[in-house]
């Protein structure tokens, strides 16, 4: 004979008394694991908030008994660096800049450090690796034409001091712009009521002298008269022959190098409105304050500029 099998029925689970639409809710307890682990959990938050910082307050977060700060770790790895880089940063700044490149150990701890502070401060308008920016008016400086020298004193004082600010008084043309000769720019940012004196035809007619002098397609008859109009108005910061004036900063205009655009609307515009980039300095400490980056950094991003491919 076989045995009879009795299915053992589940226990049945007491409700909690409350009723949903006619739905009750079961009264099941949550596994003893799960609840040891939740207890654990709220312990150890409490340690954390007691030994760490963890509240914040009005001005700060409650310092924790350890008195533990990833900001003060950070700064105190800054300072470890900077203790033992401090050697090599004092050699660079008593060094010439024509003679750091003799010294192998120092000319490349310069190249290193050039290559950090240039990518913090100046890929933005300058592009990576100093090839452009896609925005006009940032000069390239992988290639040999610079507007105020491109030798290693020379990107030295530009970035100690900067050009055109108001906040250094020894910034390469301080405050001064390209005037607008458009009578119709005289309200605009950069227009100068005593020399702002073209007409649309004659800006015309030397954009097309400038044509001619950058070997582009020009009218001969306006850029014939337009010659005359750039000897009188322009020469004296282009040149006669339209090569530039780094004194003055004055670009070259025989070239294919445009910063702010070389087309018939972009020369237009610029004779008509006027130019006036400004780059601020980076040596310069107003009082009271301290400037953007120290001597050594300076050096370091000069030497690193130089040896992109354009310097002289």
């Amino acid at each position: 004979m076989c045995a009879k099998v009795v299915k053992s029925q589940p226990k049945k689970v007491a409700t909690t008394g409350h009723v949903w639409d006619g739905i009750e809710e079961l009264n099941n307890p949550m596994p003893r694991w799960w609840v040891w682990i939740f207890y654990l959990c709220i312990l150890f938050a409490i340690g954390y908030s007691v030994a760490y910082p963890a509240w914040p307050m009005l001005t700060r977060a409650t310092p924790g008994l350890l008195q533990a700060s990833t900001r003060a770790d950070v700064q105190a790895e800054i300072d470890r660096f900077d203790a033992a880089n401090a050697p090599m940063k004092a050699q660079l700044v008593a060094t010439d800049l024509t003679m750091v490149g003799q010294d192998v150990t120092l000319n490349s701890y310069a190249l290193k450090a050039g290559k950090a502070v240039f990518n913090i401060n100046c890929v933005q308008c300058h592009g990576r690796e100093g090839g452009g920016s896609k925005a006009r008016g940032y000069p390239t400086l992988s290639d040999n034409e610079w507007l105020y020298g491109g030798d290693l004193d020379a990107i030295h004082t530009t970035i100690t001091h900067g050009i055109r600010n108001t906040s250094d008084p020894d910034a390469r043309n301080f405050g001064l712009v390209m005037p607008a000769w458009s009578e119709r720019a005289l309200a605009g940012p950069l227009a100068d009521a005593a020399t702002a004196k073209l007409t649309a035809e004659q800006i015309g007619e030397v954009v097309n002298f400038v044509f001619k002098l950058s070997g582009q397609t020009a009218d001969d008859a306006k850029a014939l008269a337009g010659a005359q109009l750039f000897a009188d108005n322009c020469a004296a910061c282009h040149g006669e022959d339209g090569k530039g004036n780094r004194d003055l900063g004055a670009p070259g205009l025989t070239d294919a190098i445009w910063l702010f655009g070389g087309d018939e609307a972009a020369l237009t515009a610029t004779i008509a409105a006027g130019r006036g980039g400004v780059m601020p300095p980076w040596g310069f400490a107003p009082e009271g304050g301290l400037a953007r980056l120290s001597e050594d950094q300076i050096r370091a991003v000069t030497l690193y500029v130089h040896s992109l491919g354009g310097g002289e």
